[in-house]
C-alpha cells in the first residue's frame, strides 16, 4: 500500500528538541480557527473604544476572510495532488 505523503509526520528540529506535526491539514485548520477567534476577540474589545472603531472593523474583516480559508483547507485536504513517478514505459 502506498503511503500518502500528507500523512507522514513533519518533524522540525530545534537544537535537542523535535516538534512533530501529524495530520498537517487538521493542524493548519486548528491554527486558522485559533486566529479567527483572536481577530474577533480583539475586534470586539476595540469596539468598546470609539477611537479604535476602524481597527475593530478591520479585525472583523480579517476574521471573516479566514472563515473563507477554513473550507479551502478542508477541500485541499480531500483533493490533494500527488506527483506520479516517471515510468520506463513512457518514451
Amino acid at each position: 500500500m502506498v503511503e500518502d505523503r500528507t500523512d507522514i509526520p513533519l518533524t522540525l528540529k530545534f537544537g535537542h528538541e523535535e516538534l512533530i506535526i501529524r495530520r498537517r491539514y487538521e493542524v493548519i485548520s486548528i491554527v486558522n480557527d485559533f486566529f479567527i477567534a483572536i481577530w474577533f476577540l480583539i475586534g470586539s474589545i476595540l469596539f468598546l473604544y470609539p477611537e479604535y472603531e476602524k481597527a475593530a472593523i478591520w479585525m472583523f474583516i480579517i476574521g471573516s476572510f479566514q472563515f473563507l480559508v477554513r473550507p479551502t483547507i478542508r477541500l485541499i485536504r480531500h483533493i490533494h495532488l500527488k506527483r506520479i513517478p516517471a515510468s520506463n514505459w513512457e518514451s
